[in-house]
């Protein structure tokens, strides 16, 4: 009986690019919730998000405020 090698591991897949539409259904749920909070000039507000992301993450709910007592 003969030891056989292990074989190689082939290299995890690559993560696929998003489809072309679902990034741009994305893009319209993004400007939709910006209308829905009344933003009056969309393209000052996205570069604005652009440059600082984390002034978005309250919009969604998200803040940096750990209780004090932990988890």
């Amino acid at each position: 009986m003969s030891e056989t090698s292990p074989s190689p591991r082939t290299p995890p897949p690559s993560t696929p690019e998003p489809h072309p539409r679902a990034t741009a259904n994305f893009r319209n749920l993004a400007i939709g919730l910006l209308k829905t909070l009344g933003v009056g000039n969309l393209a000052k507000t996205t570069r604005a998000i652009r440059d600082q992301p984390e002034r978005a993450l309250p919009v969604l709910g998200i803040t940096n405020n750990p209780e004090p007592q932990g988890t």
